[in-house]
């Protein structure tokens, strides 16, 4: 297996299956057009991708997971491996994999670099790179701290946001970094990359030599400034935000330049010599906080006695302690910071995604020539994902194996649960007794606490102790080896004080973030008074087993970067080296499993073909898998085009029948509005008719009413007409001397030369005499009607009466001309029996006309 392997790498081929696992051995130089845009489409837009292995299958097939199935399920790609195999990469491909493949580019939105969801994403690596990872003894770019970033999915399966987690970053490397290793990535940038006005801001001249900045003549690629402000600019960070972080780092270096001397007498403060005097007026200014108290701070204890505070000159030892924890947690809580507003620029509304893709991206399993608590739990976090892969593939597997029928003998591996146990176990542990030591009001004892550990953790076989050892420590016996950690300062790390005088003075700073990031840190606890009362380990316990929490609710997909030689050399493959890797983490029981098993297996749609196999034996076996799947997809074919063709008839079938229904009640609903419209208009017309016969039957009723009083008219001869009376017009109905004038208008008539008529009339009876009232218009001044009626003396005759005689109605002008002429408006009097009378008069009277 080792050979072919070795044979794979010579012809950079750098990627190859076992089981579930896909292997990737890191070559240490850049290789083209591997990781193309060209290569992404061709992976993702292959129906079954029978490429050879490559992270994009990988990537591909948590992809497809989550398209493929009614209910998706969240995905979680575990990169792991040893520090320098290459997990920063594969991250920073598969991130970029996903930007490109689930990118929302179709959707109408604005292309402005600044809101392209996936240019963020992508553009918050070189920040949490630059403020994260450092140059180690194995690998130029290696990450300090663990992430687990969520890439957010739609419904649609498009890339709408992200959220980054991050675990235990290694904030003693900013202080203390290792002999012969460099600080974090991002002062060195500032070094190379600042210009002469930056420069002169920061108060970093060139030639200027830092303590805390060993190796700043080695040049790596990761040294670029210009492309980490690019990424903050993109992510939102404005120039003067950027301005104070680049302050506050700077800051951060001159601290380190400033040294304490011991005073010939204890009870006076250390002294500065005039350098580190000048270093800490820098380091102040930078910071935004008076020069004066920063030196106090650093160099002056608090004491709390009952409600008294007392001050008390710090030896040496600890002003430097003070000095360096005051650089650890402006730089821990920076990086906070900006973690924090990564999320916030990158990170979508719950109401937008449903679903997720995790790449998790921790540190690898470390083993050096000293070890301490960052070690522990660095080793701690990688025994967890063993056991996590154990459970999921090697114990998985097998059990799957044995439900399918199969006739099974389980293959044995290495199970990490003993080691665990030792680690984090209850009731007692090494972390458990070491956060007991912490919580002592006392300067710990390294060799009480290694009596301790002996005596406690004695029964568990994966501990042990060198009793010849000169420097106290014990022996950890991981999964991927054994590992030796040094007792001094463990406890001192793991209480992680921080003095209350420091945070108080951060929290004057005149630097608007600073004074910011401090201020909210302690609104946020505000019971600590500046010293931690959570211990590092149990922190760092409480965020990973949150993370495996979430790892247990996703589909896992495990990739292991393998270091084919330990001194990162381009295409140097060194059998022993690998060999380790792949037992340490499992890959050799995979393999076994998977041989044991089915030489070929199908997840998702993708092809796995085992390392195991060989190249030429695995090469025949893909020849006649692709003979296979040539027939099998003929088949698939004949299939599919069967089903659509009886779908598209039943779907044609279908709307016809739809249409003909839907025809069918268009008419019938026609139909029935028609017979509605119309049986409404007969009950209506009824109605009208009804009516009329009902209003004319009345007012024939009024009329017969009125002409029962015909009796009481008196008939008198007709006397001439008076000349004058004559030549105007008039109308005579009786013979009086004294006759009534009116104007003729209810019977539609007007006579031009005669504006009025001399009516003489008599009735009897009250109710006559208001018909007549009733059925004259009388012309006054004014527009105003006057009536005057003589029914006491001389009495009126209705007009309505049918008269014995004829009625005479002498014109001197036709009434044709004028017959339009309407009443005056305005009327004391006012009649509505001008039908009745019209019809009654035109049937009885008789009309003489002169000429004209």
């Amino acid at each position: 297996m080792i050979s072919d392997e070795h044979y794979k790498y010579s012809v950079k081929v750098f990627y190859t299956h076992a089981g579930c696992t896909l292997v990737a051995l890191n070559p240490f130089q850049p290789i083209p057009d591997l990781y193309s845009l060209d290569v992404m489409k061709e992976y993702h837009c292959a129906p079954q991708p029978k490429f050879k292995p490559h992270i994009f299958i990988v990537a591909e097939e948590a992809y497809r997971n989550v398209r493929g199935q009614l209910e998706p399920v969240n995905q979680s790609l575990v990169v792991s491996g040893e520090s320098g195999a290459g997990k920063t990469w594969t991250s920073r491909c598969l991130m970029k994999y996903y930007a490109t493949v689930a990118a929302s580019s179709s959707v109408v939105k604005s292309q402005n670099t600044v809101e392209r969801i996936e240019r963020r994403v992508l553009d918050s690596n070189p920040i949490m790179e630059a403020f994260g990872n450092a140059c180690t003894l194995r690998n130029n770019n290696s990450s300090r701290f663990g992430k687990y970033i969520q890439l957010q999915l739609d419904r649609c399966q498009l890339l709408v946001g992200a959220s980054v987690q991050t675990y235990l970053l290694e904030k003693t490397r900013v202080a203390c970094p290792p002999d012969n290793e460099r600080n974090f990535h991002i002062f060195y940038q500032m070094m190379k990359g600042a210009t002469d006005e930056q420069r002169k801001e920061w108060k970093m001249p060139r030639g200027q030599r830092f303590t805390w900045l060993p190796k700043s003549e080695k040049t790596l690629e990761e040294d670029c400034f210009h492309e980490t402000v690019e990424a903050m600019v993109h992510l939102g960070i404005n120039a003067e935000r950027q301005r104070q972080i680049f302050r506050i780092l700077a800051g951060i270096l001159q601290l380190g330049n400033v040294n304490f001397s011991s005073s010939a007498d204890e009870s006076q403060l250390c002294n500065l010599d005039e350098q580190s005097k000048d270093f800490s007026q820098r380091a102040a200014e930078l910071l935004c906080v008076p020069a004066e108290e920063l030196q106090t701070c650093l160099r002056v204890r608090t004491l709390k006695a009952g409600k008294q505070s007392v001050l008390k000159p710090c030896p040496q030892a600890e002003c430097s302690m003070r000095r360096d924890c005051l650089a650890k947690v402006i730089y821990a809580q920076l990086f906070e910071w900006l973690v924090t507003f990564i999320n916030n620029s990158i990170c979508a509304d719950e109401s937008m995604w449903c679903n997720f893709i995790g790449v998790l991206d921790v540190y690898g399993f470390e083993c050096f020539h000293i070890n301490n608590l960052e070690q522990l739990c660095i080793n701690y976090a990688n025994e967890k994902l063993q056991q996590h892969f154990v459970a999921h593939y090697l114990r998985a597997q097998q059990e799957e194996y044995v439900s399918e029928g199969l006739q099974w003998s389980f293959v044995k591996y290495q199970d990490n649960q003993s080691c665990l146990d030792l680690i984090e176990g209850s009731p007692v542990s090494v972390f458990s007794l070491l956060n007991e030591e912490s919580r002592l009001n006392r300067v710990s004892d390294t060799k009480t606490f290694r009596t301790r550990l002996e005596k406690e953790l004695c029964g568990n076989a994966n501990i042990s102790w060198d009793k010849f050892s000169k420097e106290p420590h014990f022996t950890v016996a991981h999964y991927a080896g054994k590992v030796n950690y040094q007792i001094q300062g463990m406890v001192e790390k793991n209480k992680d004080p921080v003095p209350p005088e420091l945070i108080s003075l951060l929290q004057k700073s005149d630097n608007p973030l600073l004074h910011q990031i401090f201020t909210d840190k302690e609104t946020e606890n505000p019971t600590n008074k500046g010293l931690s009362k959570v211990t590092v380990v149990s922190k760092f316990k409480n965020s990973l087993e949150s993370l495996m929490r979430i790892l247990h609710t996703t589909t896992p997909h495990y990739t292991r970067c393998i270091k084919p030689n330990p001194d990162c050399k381009p295409l140097t493959f060194q059998k022993e080296e690998v060999i380790m890797q792949l037992e340490a983490c499992g890959i050799v029981e995979t393999i076994h499993i998977s041989a044991a098993g089915f030489p070929i297996s199908y997840l998702s749609g993708l092809i796995r073909a085992p390392v195991f196999l060989g190249v030429l034996t695995c090469l025949a076996v893909v020849s006649q898998l692709d003979l296979l799947e040539d027939q099998r997809k003929k088949i698939l074919s004949r299939c599919a085009f069967s089903i659509q063709c009886c779908w598209l008839r039943y779907q044609q079938r279908r709307r016809h029948a739809r249409q003909q229904a839907a025809t069918l009640i268009q008419a019938a609903v026609r139909s029935w509005l028609v017979r509605r419209k119309v049986q409404k208009w007969n009950r209506a017309a009824a109605v009208i008719q009804s009516t009329w016969r009902k209003w004319r039957a009345l007012l024939k009723s009024l009329a017969e009413a009125e002409l029962d009083d015909a009796k009481d008219l008196v008939e008198e001869d007709v006397s001439a007409l008076n000349p004058v009376i004559r030549e105007r017009g008039s109308v005579q109905l009786a013979n009086i001397q004294e006759p009534v004038t009116v104007r003729g208008w209810p019977m539609g008539l007007a006579l031009a030369s005669a504006p009025s008529i001399t009516m003489s009339l008599t009735a009897t009876g009250f109710q006559k005499m208001m018909s007549v009232m009733a059925s004259l218009n009388l012309p006054s001044r004014r527009a105003e009607y006057k009536v005057e009626t003589n029914q006491y003396t001389k009495g009126l005759a209705s007009i309505r009466a049918q008269p014995k005689g004829s009625v005479k109605m002498h014109y001197q002008r036709s009434p044709l001309l004028y017959a339009d002429r309407q009443p005056d408006m305005k009327t004391d009097v006012t009649g509505f029996n001008e039908i009745l009378l019209e019809k009654t008069l035109l049937t009885h009277y008789s009309c003489e006309t002169g000429k004209g």
